[in-house]
């Protein structure tokens, strides 16, 4: 019986995770689970799971389920986050709470030895650096739970990374795949929620839909796996079939395929090394018709090279990309951006940006800080 503890449990990936453990009650036990503000599904989640510790994101959400379940053990704020996150009694933390949020609890798992699954990518993203010397220091583990990332860690088992060439992620294109000319600048939030094959919240939805969650996961494959940038590379999928490629150095590629469903690299990092059975529905590929490919269109969406160039800049220059990304997909959700204004705002502030090394957690959150008063500063967001 393997003890869990879920950050983020009423997300998308959250409520997924909790639909496995479900489903193979005699393997998984919870005893962790973090939220935000869905105060009613983090409710039934606890009288369902009945875990050992809670926290929520603030007082007032805490004050309620303390109310409404009878619930003692339920910390509140940043600091019961990370509490829940290093929590002795879990043996494997799912870490998926949604951006920038996610990286100290990430980093509190890290640091008490955790082995972790990591959903929440902006871990990397932000301080892959020191995270890395983190997890050697502690004797952590990192797991991928992105399809991409898991994707290529399944494709590389078993072989020496000096016999690969090339990392290749697929990216579905997102709603907006296929579109030409000026088409781009009467999107609506709604519009660009609309993902043709994946469920997902609504940041990481509008990211697809720009690209740059494509180029973040760029960023986190580099840490993940220690390729360069020009080792990493990107192709559209519309048929979200396969998930990621790997090419070895006498040109062969070995794909990762099975049908669109988080479930499965989800349960794959619960379980690793074991697989469990009936995870994901059969992949017939006579079934499945064609699968196409085709490069990515950077002029039309140029977050994607943003991210390559942050990466390529080292430091503090991806927390910046991250944050001011975060910005302004917010604001794009919001009404106060219109989405063709994304990667002109992200490419203002990088530009205005000089990396700083990272050497030390408080570096990046100066980053963090920095970027997002200097969009306050090129943006109206009142």
């Amino acid at each position: 019986m393997k003890n869990i503890t879920i950050l983020g449990s009423t997300g998308s990936i959250g409520t997924a995770t909790l639909e496995v453990i479900r489903r193979y009650p005699d393997k998984f036990r919870v005893v962790g689970l973090t939220a935000g503000r869905n105060i009613k599904l983090f409710q039934r989640q606890i009288e369902e799971f009945r875990p050992l510790v809670v926290a929520v994101a603030d007082d007032t959400g805490a004050g309620k389920l303390r109310e409404n379940t009878g619930f003692s053990e339920i910390l509140s704020g940043p600091q019961g986050i990370q509490d829940v996150a290093a929590y002795p009694e879990a043996d494997f933390v799912l870490s998926a709470i949604s951006g920038s949020a996610g990286l100290l609890p990430t980093l509190s798992a890290i640091m008490e030895g955790k082995t972790i699954g990591l959903a929440n990518k902006e871990t990397l993203v932000m301080a892959g650096p020191l995270i890395k010397e983190a997890i050697a220091k502690y004797g952590a583990r990192l797991i991928p739970v992105d399809s991409e990332h898991s994707a290529i860690f399944q494709c590389m088992h078993g072989y020496d990374s000096s016999d690969i060439k090339r990392l290749v992620l697929t990216a579905s294109g997102g709603p907006f795949h296929g579109r030409k000319g000026d088409d781009l600048k009467d999107i609506k939030p709604e519009d660009a929620l609309n993902h043709p094959t994946w469920q997902m919240g609504k940041k990481i939805t509008i990211d697809s839909a720009t690209l740059m969650n494509k180029g973040l996961e760029v960023i986190e494959a580099h840490y993940l796996f220690g390729f360069a940038s020009h080792d990493i590379d990107v192709i559209i999928h519309p048929q979200s079939i396969v998930h990621s490629l790997v090419e070895f150095l006498d040109g062969a590629l070995i794909a990762h395929m099975s049908h669109p469903d988080m479930r499965g690299p989800i349960a794959y990092a619960l379980s690793y090394p074991e697989r469990l059975e009936g995870v994901l529905a059969p992949c017939h590929l006579y079934e499945l018709g064609a699968l196409t490919f085709e490069r990515p269109d950077i002029e039309r969406f140029p977050c994607l090279r943003y991210a390559y160039e942050a990466l390529n800049a080292g430091g503090t220059a991806t927390a910046v990309l991250n944050a001011v990304n975060e910005m302004a997909v917010e604001a794009f959700i919001e009404g106060r951006m219109t989405f063709h204004q994304i990667p002109v705002i992200i490419e203002k502030v990088l530009n205005a940006h000089e990396p700083l090394s990272l050497k030390d957690i408080e570096t990046v959150m100066w980053a963090d800080a920095w970027a997002r008063r200097k969009f306050g500063e090129l943006v109206c967001v009142c």
